[in-house]
């Protein structure tokens, strides 16, 4: 069976990193530090041109995932901007005030996607609800093919054992999407629940420009992070062989 590898990039360096080290397929975002927000749209137009998959993360704002009409109005936008681009899929949650899914509101973004002919993911909204089991069926029920999920963990490799109930409780129905904290080190393990998909940043840090200018005026962090091929490529060997 043929896994794949899905990587979150945030800006045009990690979609040639993505694509050149070997990626099945790019989550596309800005403010990754934040879990990744909607990006601009000049970045979406550059994506389109990618020779794999593009799916854009719908998200307005960091913080929670209870959405307002306003911003629910917004990620209805940004998934027609998505199509309008000639992007592949959207990546969309949202929860209730009291942690499940907020179901009225993904079938509306659900079905607008539909309409585009988008595949439909969902994120780790699904991570904050207090029922995963529960919160998968709906996500069925809503038409997604796939959730994002670290097994309601802040890293995956802390989840396992609930991720190995999500897989088995997935099926062929949807695809569970295993992601944070994926590397080369915690790769076997995670693999060993069976999930068909893993999703990764493939960031390593770099160091400030050494600017002391830039950096005392915020322009720079004292450390920052880039999508690396390296990375990229490593983690999508260990994929094919564990194919073959």
């Amino acid at each position: 069976m043929r896994r794949l590898l899905e990587v979150c990039v945030e800006d045009a360096h990690g979609i040639a990193a993505a694509v050149e080290g070997g990626a099945d397929r790019i989550e596309l975002c800005a403010a990754l530090d934040v879990g990744g927000l909607t990006p601009p749209p000049s970045l979406i137009r550059a994506a389109a041109s990618a020779p794999i998959p593009v799916h854009l993360l719908v998200r307005p704002r960091a913080g929670d995932f209870v959405y307002d009409a306003g911003e629910r109005r917004l990620v209805e936008e940004d998934i027609g901007a998505a199509a309008d681009a000639g992007l592949a899929g959207v990546v969309i949650g949202a929860n209730a005030r009291d942690g499940r899914l907020d179901t009225d509101c993904l079938a509306r973004w659900a079905e607008v996607a539909r309409e585009r002919a988008l595949s439909l993911t969902l994120h780790r909204a699904f991570d904050l609800t207090p029922d995963p089991l529960a919160a998968l069926e709906q996500a069925v029920a809503l038409g997604f093919d796939r959730i994002l999920t670290s097994g309601g963990a802040p890293r995956a490799i802390d989840a396992t054992d609930t991720l190995t109930s999500l897989v088995a409780a997935a099926g062929t129905r949807i695809n569970v999407l295993v992601g944070s904290g994926v590397s080369p080190a915690t790769l076997p393990t995670l693999l060993a629940t069976g999930a068909r998909e893993v999703h990764a940043s493939c960031r390593v840090a770099r160091a400030g420009t050494g600017d002391a200018t830039l950096r005392r005026f915020g322009f720079v962090a004292e450390t920052s992070y880039a999508t690396d091929q390296a990375t990229v490529a490593r983690i999508a060997a260990m994929l094919r062989d564990e194919a073959a």
